[in-house]
């Protein structure tokens, strides 16, 4: 007989169902994935749009979205921590416990958002200059980012809510949110990149600021469903938040780790098309279609993740952390069917997989070798992504952030040696996601096979 895990009964009885079944996995994890498949409707869409207003157009939003995302990545990194935090109290039945820490990651990030943004404004231009070769694409990404910019407000406060929902499994909640800023963002894409519905043809900037508005959208969503859905007593939601300095620094002894894991992360990814950039403009339109297409196929990935990162914290405060192994083990096997199953699309119609982004047969054809490389890459992060989320599930944020690290740095090695220096074409650079990934599982169970995870305290 098979046992279960309720996430919603107290300790007593959360120690007799230790293990999830691959329903409840898929449970959590589908809306997740509807989410983050909405959310990517964005880059998807903003992609799609500009590809056939010119490859300019583009590259920039490639290069201007790396660099928010990277910035971005502060208070993602931060809310991950969070969620842990609250994932844990959400096990161990503490429920008042987590109002507080999402309020606090709520100021704090507001506070940081305002800090960024000011810094971003100013100094902008000066590092665009430093990152970008081509005057066109230079200009392009630089009007891009100041509008885009704005989204901080609105971005940096969502993921707390996101954290919350995710902490405590309602995760359902998420798909909604993510539908809503989708809409928002297609229909303003199209009006305003075009010129629709009596707005201006905007372009590059129209793009940034749909995208600006979809965010602000999403807020707005997270706090009426919160206000009008949520048990705010018990989750103790229902008091004015005010700063705890103490309470924020056990928050940040988690998340610091996080923050600096995810924008290295992203600087990385940044290096790759700094590198492509300098490859020429349609080296880097390739490899925008490719990063544009990877970030869906990642979806599932992602959304297993994240279920594998807060199972684990729930299961381990409640009593269950001899059965944190099995957990990762049966999750992986879930990512790594699904994936095959995407894999299997886009190997057998990768035109169709391309023509969403560009009508040009040319560039259609000159991705497709990338597109194969991708694929590859994405049977190993399958797999790796469960593990080594799983590992920041335990709490042991610090060690992640050095599992990536010492792998991040032998994939800027790489892509320094292969994209900088011998300028090979755009798909050889493409299988540092290859050994990025290998490197990442390897390391991963090593760690949870030989270190001593299983006492952290959060």
């Amino acid at each position: 007989m098979s046992a279960r895990f309720y996430l919603s009964l107290p300790n007593d009885y959360t120690l007799l169902y230790m293990s999830y079944s691959n329903k409840e996995i898929w449970n959590v994890s589908y809306p997740i994935l509807l989410a983050l498949l909405a959310q990517n409707v964005i880059n998807v869409t903003d992609t799609a749009f500009l590809g056939h207003v010119g490859e300019i157009e583009l590259g920039a939003s490639a290069m201007g979205g790396l660099l928010y995302i990277c910035i971005f990545t502060v208070a993602f990194g931060f809310s991950t921590g969070s969620q842990i935090m609250i994932a844990r109290r959400n096990g161990e039945g503490q429920y008042r416990e987590v109002g507080p820490v999402m309020m606090q990651g709520c100021l704090f990030l507001f506070l940081t958002a305002i800090v960024l943004f000011g810094l971003c404004q100013w100094s902008m231009p000066t590092v665009v200059r430093m990152l970008i070769s081509s005057d066109n694409i230079y200009d392009a990404t630089c009007e891009f980012l100041h509008w885009r910019m704005f989204g901080f407000f609105f971005s940096f406060v969502n993921v707390m809510f996101r954290a919350l929902y995710v902490g405590i499994t309602r995760t359902k909640v998420l798909t909604i949110n993510a539908i809503i800023m989708a809409l928002v963002n297609v229909f303003l894409d199209y009006a305003l990149i075009f010129g629709h519905f009596g707005l201006p043809e905007m372009g590059l900037k129209g793009a940034a600021i749909a995208s600006v508005v979809a965010e602000a959208a999403s807020l707005l969503f997270g706090v009426i469903y919160t206000w009008l859905y949520v048990d705010l007593k018990k989750y103790g939601l229902n008091r004015w938040p005010q700063w705890d300095s103490a309470l924020l620094g056990r928050i940040l002894s988690i998340s610091c780790f996080t923050m600096v894991q995810y924008f290295i992360s992203m600087a990385t990814w940044f290096v790759f098309f700094m590198a492509v950039e300098r490859l020429g403009e349609r080296q880097l339109a390739i490899a925008n279609i490719i990063r544009s297409i990877y970030i869906v196929l990642l979806i599932p990935v992602q959304a297993l993740s994240t279920a594998a990162n807060t199972m684990v914290s729930n299961l381990i405060g409640a009593g269950g952390i001899a059965h944190v192994m099995q957990l990762m083990k049966k999750i992986a096997k879930v990512s790594f069917v699904i994936v095959i199953i995407c894999i299997g699309f886009i190997s057998i119609f990768p035109q169709l997989s391309l023509s969403v982004y560009t009508n040009d047969t040319a560039l259609i054809g000159e991705s497709i070798p990338s597109l194969y490389v991708i694929g590859v890459a994405m049977l190993v992060a399958a797999v790796a992504n469960i593990y080594f989320n799983g590992i920041s599930g335990t709490g042991n944020t610090q060690a992640a952030l050095w599992l990536e690290t010492s792998t991040l740095i032998v994939y800027a090695i790489y892509i320094f040696v292969i994209g900088w220096w011998a300028k090979a074409p755009v798909a050889i650079c493409f299988t540092t996601e290859i050994l990025y990934y290998g490197l990442l599982l390897v390391t991963s169970l090593i760690y949870l096979k030989k270190a001593n995870w299983q006492n952290k305290k959060i």
